[in-house]
Order: structure tokens, then C-alpha cells, then sequence
């Protein structure tokens, strides 16, 4: 291959390409802004009127999961460190059983639109006021960088204009959010996951044709140690092992799926709770095929560069240019692929940035307005959703030029977001499965959990851990052939080796906690928030009367969620056993939230009785 650093160029075919998925999505923002009567109501607008069906929430769900970072982050993390990342295989398994069977029946139950709105109901509007100022914050900062960052890296390799590409991806993005909604949202989802699926497997199939089949690929990563699937070193210092993916990785995940509005507003959006849990456990399906894409990219880039590797000749200055150089390369001599492989990067970006958008116009819309202007009328709150809807577009694209002048800071940044979900993960925890928790200790509990993973997320940017820590992987450049390079160094900037970092790092002073406290794995950053919040949160509700409050219990985790494993279980289990009466549940407070049920009110209006007699559960017999 282009072990020069020649390889192939943009062609107009492959803008044709970028283009159409561009059109296409915008195409289908049109379509929803008037299909149905268009969107009349804010709930049509951020919740689709509660009418989506499983399949498509779920490919919604897994194109969100799949931004421009997992496109060109993951392969290159496979090349650089091996495929032990193919264990999060076990923990997307661990999130959507937690998320299914925890967090989304509650949710549900209340009908809320707003996840936060649940933090008033269970405790009071100053913790929702809170959660929500977080979530903002940290989806602002992240979107903008989501559609920098990615950017940035394809332009560097394939020359392809920065900023026009920021700004028509942000636009188009914004454009279908605002036209058609959530709607708009979950199908061009739909059609850009094929799309990146498509451009994933165009890169496999031809480094499958270019190295002879899969067989030598995997002889090639097995003799260069990248087949490390297994590593059980307990050290919570160690970056990756089977441990820190699996424990760090579930809570990490589940502060995405089981919490944050941009993917729970999908799934609380479908016509049942069947179809609810169903856009989960399909979307698991997604999560893996995804996976299984990303590492064998990351091992068919190895096999192909083992003997020149592209960072370290500097042919590409980071690793995420790794992907997109090595499209470039092999799909060189067939017009439009690699144009269908950056549209496989940017259909990421605008996946995650849409859900982003979307969400952002929900939670500013009921938690931000509704509560405090009533009067509001359906059709004044769907014109400011929509309204809402196009300035965070406008404020995400803005962010994206602030990102650009922020370096070193990107990475900072997005460390700060997956610090943030933790403990917010703590907080919701708190609320639903501990009776007792109070406000007060729900809001102590959120910001020592906040403060301290902060503490060492920040700290591990200003001290990054040693790479032995990291346990990077041996690349080479002895097949290289520097004869030809001069272009590219313009295009590149001089990055610094493995064993150079290492040498720089220890000559500077290293304060006692750089490399214990802060050197922790970046996956354990979540678990921290988490944990923390959670024992400070219910020690402090404890000590301030937290056992005398009465709680809602449609806010709780109960029992009767898990009524339908009766089914399941064998019919013996369960008798001349002591009845369990199933509570006859009080709703919350009618006057401030008129339009919530026991359920999604626009399909089942369900009511609950106690088991004595001959008395029905939610119609049907006990």
C-alpha cells in the first residue's frame, strides 16, 4: 500500500456522494414537517405525538451511539492498543439490561417528556433545576466538539474543506431538527445508520480483497499483539483491561442510555412500553454489529500497515486521521467510496448532533418554560420548540468554532462530559431505587460526586498518565519509503514518539498523586461520580429525617415492574406463598402535570387495583 504516504485524492464523484446523504436528510425533515398535518402540538414535536415503533427508535438509538468519534476513534484504538475494546460487547449487554429493566419502566410510567421533570416529581424543582443546567451545558460543549473534531481530522487527510463542511453538516442538521421534529430525528437516523454501515463495510471487504483474505489479517494482528482479548489485571490504573471495560464501561454507558434526555426521549417516545424495551434490546443487535465493524477496521488497518506506520512516519499527524487515510488509500481507484466512507463520518456527526438538538429543545421547552409561562398554549410551545430547536443549532455550529481554538482543551472537554453523566447516573439512581433519599441528600450527594470526578478528570489532563499505564502496541516503520513525502509534511505537524513523550513527561515534575490519583483509568472516571453520589447521597439523607418522608411510589422501582417475569418463571414458583398486594398507586399531583398517566396517555389508559377478589390488574386477571 502507500507506504510513500501517496495516496489517492477527492474526486468529484465522491462529493456527489456527501452531497446526496446531505439532501437525503433534509429531504426527510421536509417530509415530517407536514406528513400527519405536520407538527401541532410540542409533544408531535420532541416526542413524535408518543406514536414510534420499535425498530426504527432502535436504529435511532445505535446511530446516536455511533458518532464521528466511534467511526474514527475506534479503529485507530484497536490499531494502536489491540482488540481487547471488543469486550464492551459484554458491557453494551450489562447497559440495556440495566436501562430495560431499571430506569425505563419508571420513566415510562410517568410519561414525562423531560427526564429532569422526574427529579421534581421525586424531589423538588431546585434538584430538576440543577440537572438540567448540567445536561445543557455538557451537550453544548460536547456537540460542538462532535462536529469539530471529525472535521478536522478528514480535512487534514482528504483536503476536504473544513469549514464548509462544519457549517453544511450543522445547517442540514439543524434544518430537519427544526422542520420535522423527533420524527425527523429517528428516520434520518435510520438512513444514516445504513449509510455508515455501508462505508464501514466498503473499507473491510476491500482490505479483505487488498491483503488476500481474513485469514492473513488475523495471522498479522495475532503476531503483532493485537489479539489481547483477555487482560483480568485488577489495577484501576490500568487504562484498558477486561475490568475497567466491563465495570468502567457499564456505568460510563449506562449514564448515556439509562439517563441522559438524548437517548431516553427516543425510547419513552414509543407507543407502548413493549416497543420501549424492544428499541433497547434490538438496538443491543446494532451496538454489536457496530462493534464487530470497528475492530476488524482497526485489525485490517494493522495487517496492512505492520511494517509503516502512518503516525509514526507522519504521514498523518493524530491518530484519528488513521481511518480516514487508510480509506483513502485503498479505495483510491473506485470513484466515490472513499466520498461514501466520509459520509459514513459525518451521517455519525449528524446522527449524535440531531438527537443533541432535539433534546436540548425538550428539556429547555419543560423544564425551562412550561413550568414557569402555563398559560402557553400547544401550538405557541410547538413554535418555540421549534424556535429552541434552531438556536441550539445555531449555538452547536458556534461551538464548533470555539473548539477550533481550544487544542490541547478538546480532549479535556469531553472528559468533562463523561464526568458529568456519572454523577447525574448517581442522582436519578438515588430517586429510584432508595425510598428514603431526600432532596437535601440528592443534592449533596450530586455535587460531591461532581466535585470529585472533576477533580481527577481535570487532573488527568494536566497530568497525563505514562504510557505504561496505557500499554501501547509496537508500530514500525521499517517498510517505509520517505522518497516521496515532501507534500505531506506541509499537511502535518511533527508528533512526538512513544518513548520521546515518555522521556519529556518524567524530566517535568510529578507531583505523588499524577501517577495514583489521577493516573486512574478514564472509564472509571462515571463509576466514581456514580458511586460517590450514591453513598454520600444516602448517608446525608439519613442523618437529615430521610426515612420519615413519604415518597411517591409511580417515582420508584417496584415490584410490579417485573410482574411479567411471572410468566416466564415456572407456574409452581410463587404458591401457597404469602400474597403480595400489588399498592393501589396515587398518581402525582394532577394540576401541575395534567397531561401524565400511568402510562403513555395517547395508547393505554391503564388502571391499577389492588389483587384481593376478583379484581383486575391493568385489565387483565391477576
Amino acid at each position: 500500500m502507500a507506504t510513500t504516504g501517496d495516496i489517492g485524492s477527492f474526486t468529484v464523484w465522491d462529493y456527489v456522494v456527501f452531497g446526496l446523504m446531505l439532501l437525503i436528510s433534509a429531504a426527510i425533515g421536509i417530509y415530517y414537517a407536514f406528513a400527519g398535518g405536520g407538527q401541532k402540538t410540542a409533544k408531535d414535536f420532541l416526542m413524535g405525538g408518543r406514536s414510534m415503533t420499535a425498530v426504527p427508535v432502535a436504529l435511532s438509538l445505535t446511530a446516536s451511539f455511533m458518532s464521528a468519534v466511534t467511526v474514527l476513534g475506534t479503529p485507530a484504538e484497536v490499531y494502536r492498543f489491540g482488540a481487547m475494546f471488543s469486550i464492551f460487547a459484554i458491557t453494551y449487554t450489562l447497559v440495556v439490561l440495566l436501562t430495560a429493566e431499571i430506569y425505563l419502566p419508571v420513566f415510562y410510567r410517568l410519561g414525562i417528556t423531560s427526564t429532569y421533570e422526574y427529579l421534581e416529581i421525586r424531589f423538588n424543582k431546585y434538584v430538576r433545576l440543577i440537572g438540567t443546567v448540567l445536561f445543557i451545558i455538557q451537550t453544548i460543549l460536547y456537540t460542538g466538539i462532535v462536529i469539530y473534531a471529525p472535521a478536522l481530522a478528514l480535512n487534514q487527510v482528504t483536503g476536504f474543506d473544513l469549514w464548509g463542511a462544519v457549517v453544511a453538516t450543522g445547517v442540514v442538521c439543524t434544518f430537519y431538527c427544526t422542520m420535522g421534529g423527533l420524527k425527523a430525528v429517528v428516520w434520518t437516523d435510520v438512513f444514516q445508520v445504513g449509510i455508515m454501515v455501508a462505508g464501514f463495510t466498503s473499507v473491510i471487504i476491500r482490505a479483505v480483497v487488498v491483503q488476500g483474505g481474513i485469514a492473513p489479517i488475523l495471522n498479522d494482528s495475532f503476531y503483532g499483539d493485537r489479539l489481547n482479548f483477555w487482560d483480568f489485571n485488577p489495577n484501576p490504573l490500568q487504562r484498558h483491561s477486561f475490568w475497567t471495560i466491563i465495570i468502567g464501561g457499564t456505568f460510563t454507558w449506562t449514564g448515556i442510555y439509562g439517563v441522559n434526555q438524548s437517548q431516553v426521549q427516543r425510547y419513552i417516545a414509543c407507543k407502548s412500553r413493549f416497543h420501549a424495551k424492544m428499541s433497547l434490546y434490538v438496538n443491543l443487535v446494532g451496538l454489536w454489529a457496530i462493534l464487530t465493524c470497528a475492530v476488524l477496521s482497526g485489525l485490517a488497518m494493522y495487517s496492512i500497515y505492520k511494517d509503516c506506520d502512518p503516525w509514526t512516519a507522519k504521514f498523518v499527524s493524530a491518530p484519528d486521521q488513521l481511518m480516514p487515510y487508510l480509506a483513502l488509500d485503498i479505495l483510491r481507484d473506485y470513484p466515490g467510496l472513499p466520498g461514501l466512507f466520509v459520509a459514513c463520518a459525518y451521517s455519525g456527526t449528524l446522527s449524535t448532533v440531531s438527537s443533541s438538538i432535539n433534546a436540548l429543545a425538550a428539556v429547555t421547552v419543560e423544564d425551562l418554560v412550561k413550568p414557569y409561562f402555563k398559560s402557553l398554549s400547544e401550538t405557541k410551545l410547538s413554535w418555540i420548540s421549534k424556535g429552541t430547536s434552531f438556536l441550539y443549532g445555531a449555538v452547536c455550529i458556534a461551538m464548533a468554532g470555539l473548539a477550533s481554538l481550544m487544542g490541547g482543551l478538546l480532549q479535556a472537554a469531553l472528559s468533562i462530559f463523561g464526568m458529568v453523566g456519572g454523577p447525574l447516573l448517581g442522582l436519578f439512581t438515588l430517586g429510584i431505587l432508595f425510598p428514603f433519599v431526600n432532596s437535601l441528600g440528592a443534592v449533596i450527594g450530586l455535587l460531591v460526586g461532581f466535585t470529585i470526578s472533576l477533580w481527577v478528570g481535570i487532573g488527568s489532563q494536566i497530568y497525563p498518565p505514562l504510557p505504561l499505564r496505557s500499554l501501547p502496541k509496537y508500530l514500525s516503520v521499517e517498510g517505509c519509503n520517505f522518497s516521496n513525502t515532501d507534500t505531506n509534511w506541509n499537511l502535518t505537524t511533527e508528533i512526538p514518539t512513544v518513548m520521546t513523550t515518555m522521556m519529556e513527561t518524567q524530566v517535568g515534575e510529578r507531583p505523588i498523586l499524577a501517577d495514583n490519583w489521577y493516573s486512574m483509568s478514564y472509564l472509571y472516571f462515571s463509576t466514581l461520580g456514580t458511586i460517590i453520589a450514591l453513598i454520600v447521597g444516602i448517608i446525608a439523607s439519613l442523618l437529615s429525617g430521610g426515612l420519615k418522608q413519604n415518597v411517591n411510589r409511580e417515582c420508584l422501582l417496584t415490584s410490579q415492574d417485573f410482574a411479567y417475569l411471572k410468566v416466564l418463571l415456572p407456574s409452581s414458583w410463587g404458591k401457597d406463598k404469602e400474597k403480595v398486594e400489588i399498592l393501589n398507586w396515587k398518581t402525582h399531583n394532577s394540576d401541575a402535570y395534567p397531561d401524565k398517566g400511568t402510562d403513555n396517555p395517547a395508547f393505554s389508559h391503564m388502571e391499577m387495583y389492588g389483587t384481593e377478589g376478583n379484581e383486575k390488574i391493568n385489565g387483565v386477571d391477576p
